[in-house]
């Protein structure tokens, strides 16, 4: 009798594992132990054990899979009055109680009749199709498509936030992104092994377009091109006339090229009791060479340069080359991607980085992180420039995640609220006014970037400056 009860228990620890296994997705294992236990008691005392494992489970599962067919309850009725054995398992395990509750004469046949009615249940339960039958497994999941592209380095926690990765997961692909700067990816980095590239300007897909001879892309997002600095430094260029103040402040770009034109130091500005540092007043960027945050700089401040005009030819190219090679040489080193400036922006402080020119995208996000401390602010040149972050895919991988980028609700969604502003503006709007973002709602003063032609012409005299 002890070997029997343990092999029982034993059966039914197994058989509860089973259907906690089975039914986890819509039950609680505590519901389903609860189940079996309250199962369990309606075979308590009965002597004949080798199946009532099997009939306990047979009674869950029609629990569990809320069977319309009525739950077996205990016999109330005398043997003689009551109805005969079903051919249904119901029925069978009905008769079984109704025989071991009676007390009539019929006692001394009882257990004989147990044994052979127990076996006839389980045989009927295991030939009889009914509702309780376990469900068809499910169909097997289609494996993911693997995407691999460059982008540029600012796009990386998009790409890595795991509801980034589900929405795409839904969508049948799982992207493998490696970073770089948007001018390293369009020329010097070797796209021969990747689907796609996504640089973080129309300028550098077109050069890429260009190289690979593709006629293909796609622009899920954009941000515009701004400053992250301090409220003491608003301050003081508030006094020198380079900042305009207001709700959303914006930095002159006309008066800050004087202001570096005439080699003018913090220390130097009036009543400078807040920043006086003995260096020239620069904005922290990144490389023009190897960065697209960086040609942007040079597309805004080109502009500013030429009279408010976008740069059109070698005259007017040469004309401003002088002011704004020193937006760049005058800085020593810089980093080949905006992680690099706003990172120290957000670590160290006004000390070494009082200004950082930066994507708005990276502020929101920033700040959506818990990173931005108080003082810190945000300027938006003026004029600025959009920086429309483009896809260029290299095949039909490569094109087939450019089009749930720019059309899938979810992932337009999650762009907007990494701090990209979508082809729906109610969605970025709505992200900065739960974050009170302080970022402007409308984008006014924003010029056109020169051709492509002429951006690559200011920049690689720029770069012989550095020689």
């Amino acid at each position: 009798m002890v070997v029997d009860t343990v092999r029982e228990e034993q059966a039914i620890r197994q058989m509860t594992e089973r259907l906690v296994e089975n039914y986890t997705e819509t039950y609680s294992p505590e519901h389903i132990e609860s189940t079996v236990g309250a199962a369990r008691q309606k075979f308590a005392g009965h002597p004949v054990r080798q199946f009532v494992p099997i009939l306990i489970e047979r009674v869950v599962r029609r629990e569990l899979e809320k069977s319309p067919e009525a739950e077996v309850q205990p016999a109330t009725v005398p043997m003689d009055k009551a109805p005969k054995p079903s051919a249904s398992p119901s029925g069978t395990l009905s008769r079984l109680r109704d025989l071991w509750s009676s007390k009539r004469r019929f006692a001394p046949y009882a257990v004989g009749a147990v044994v052979i009615l127990t076996v006839i249940a389980v045989v009927l339960a295991v030939r009889q199709p009914g509702p309780e039958a376990p469900a068809a497994a499910p169909a097997p999941v289609a494996p993911l498509t693997v995407v691999r592209g460059a982008v540029g380095s600012e796009k990386m926690p998009f790409f890595q936030d795991q509801k980034v990765i589900d929405a795409l997961a839904r969508g049948g692909v799982r992207v493998e992104v490696e970073p770089a700067g948007s001018r390293q990816i369009a020329t010097s980095v070797d796209l021969a092994k990747f689907d796609f590239a996504f640089p973080s300007s129309e300028q550098a897909a077109e050069r890429i377009q260009r190289q690979r001879n593709v006629t293909a892309k796609y622009t899920p997002f954009s941000s515009p091109m701004a400053v992250a600095t301090f409220a003491p430094i608003t301050d003081l260029l508030t006094r020198a006339g380079a900042v305009r103040p207001g709700p959303v402040p914006t930095l002159d770009l006309r008066r800050y090229l004087e202001l570096v034109r005439n080699g003018t130091r913090w220390d130097e500005l009036p009543d400078n009791t807040a920043y006086p540092v003995r260096k020239n007043i620069l904005i922290s960027t990144t490389d023009p060479r190897s960065s697209n945050s960086a040609a942007m700089y040079l597309a805004a401040a080109s502009y500013a340069a030429n009279n408010n005009t976008i740069v059109q030819g070698q005259p007017a190219e040469q004309a401003v080359l002088p002011a704004v090679s020193r937006l760049f040489v005058g800085q020593g080193y810089t980093e080949n991607t905006t992680e690099g400036p706003f990172n120290n922006y957000l670590a160290t402080g006004m000390g070494p980085t009082p200004m950082a020119w930066i994507y708005e995208a990276q502020y929101v996000e920033a700040l959506m992180r818990g990173q931005i401390k108080p003082g810190m602010t945000l300027v938006y040149p003026s004029p600025t420039v959009l920086s429309r972050h483009t896809l260029v895919p290299f095949g039909e991988t490569g094109d087939r995640l450019g089009r749930l980028l720019s059309t899938d609700p979810e992932l337009q969604r999650l762009a907007a609220e990494h701090g990209f502003r979508t082809n729906d503006g109610a969605q970025f709007a709505k992200v900065a006014a739960e974050r009170n973002a302080p970022v402007a709602a409308d984008l006014l003063d924003v010029v056109a970037t020169p051709t492509y032609d002429t951006l690559e012409h200011l920049l690689e005299g720029v770069t012989k400056t550095y020689n």
